[in-house]
């Protein structure tokens, strides 16, 4: 079965140590997230993930895209939407994603820009590579302060101008050799979206794009499921682990698409066993078949220790491989 992670990862910027460094730091030209980078790179590939991210090691997932969004603001921990939004002449992440590549390609031969994940609808077991990871433009435009050019009653308007701003973003990924590029919308779950205005912004944000696409919605998708199934992607990803309710939805369901299925709950610091973790996915594999799954955490891991989060990936991948 395939591992990989939903994006974000606990690694803090890293200050210059090394002379070399120091004077970088001086001249103004070191970067102190691309260490960052590196080490969510050596974690994830160390404890055994196959499909990586560059760990969203910048800000959280609200932050590293409004920061830098024409349109869109960061200020005071809040995300604010001041003007109209317009796709950006350059990438928020790509560059990131090149120094995931370069740091895996470093430690293992395996990962490779473009590595083909899926294969005639099928899950390459032996895929290895690195995932492009955007926040979805429902999510960014419902977590956003309305302050200006938009009003509550243009939300739909600053939606698909997200989209069309994003898939600009998700072609840049692509072309930074990105094996898969997932879109996070976790507002999908929580009552606050227009479903089907998510469904036209998505399409828009994913048009051209030739990579397998996933789209992880985390909470209690019970009462949406059926609807995130008509979204044009090739995996939905959810929590099964942190909310076992979930896995009532595949119960008598004929999947068309894969899951990501959810395996460790990332809200809680309490690091499950390769036992527990094997029980989970044994009741996946009962519900729609191995075949069908992608094995990951339920979240992204971003607040969690460093060696709970390392664990709780060692674990899973542990799990996994007690299956093959």
């Amino acid at each position: 079965m395939l591992t990989t992670v939903i994006g974000s990862y606990p690694s803090p910027p890293i200050e210059p140590v090394s002379f070399a460094s120091k004077i970088s730091s001086l001249l103004g030209s070191y970067d102190p997230y691309q260490s960052a980078v590196e080490f969510a790179v050596k974690e994830q590939i160390s404890a055994g993930i196959n499909i990586i991210t560059a760990g969203q090691v910048r800000g959280d997932m609200i932050e590293i895209f409004s920061s830098q969004i024409t349109g869109m603001a960061w200020e005071e921990g809040t995300s604010k939407i001041k003007g109209k939004i317009l796709p950006l002449n350059y990438s928020i992440g790509a560059d990131d994603l090149k120094t995931a590549l370069k740091t895996a390609n470093n430690l293992s031969k395996d990962y490779r820009a473009g590595a083909r994940i899926l294969e005639g609808g099928k899950i390459r077991k032996d895929a290895r590579g690195v995932k492009g990871v955007i926040t979805g433009p429902t999510t960014l435009v419902l977590s956003s302060r309305m302050e200006g050019f938009y009003d509550l009653e243009n939300r739909d308007k600053a939606i698909i101008d997200m989209a069309h701003a994003l898939n600009k973003e998700a072609k840049y990924l692509e072309g930074a050799g990105a094996s898969m590029i997932q879109i996070d919308e976790p507002y999908l779950s929580t009552g606050m979206a227009d479903i089907s205005k998510a469904l036209e912004a998505i399409k828009i944000t994913i048009k051209g794009l030739k990579v397998p696409l996933a789209m992880h919605v985390c909470g209690d998708v019970t009462q949406i499921f059926g609807k995130l199934m008509k979204f044009p992607v090739d995996i939905i990803d959810c929590e099964f682990a942190g909310i076992k309710r979930n896995l009532e939805v595949l119960e008598n369901t004929d999947l068309e698409k894969i899951i990501g299925f959810g395996s460790v709950d990332t809200k809680t610091e309490k690091v499950e066993s390769p036992e527990e973790i094997l029980e989970l996915l044994k009741k996946g594999i009962e519900l729609i078949g191995a075949e069908k799954m992608i094995v990951d955490p339920d979240c992204g891991m971003r607040m969690l220790p460093r060696k709970v989060a390392y664990q709780k990936l060692t674990n899973m991948t542990e799990a996994v491989k007690w299956l093959s």
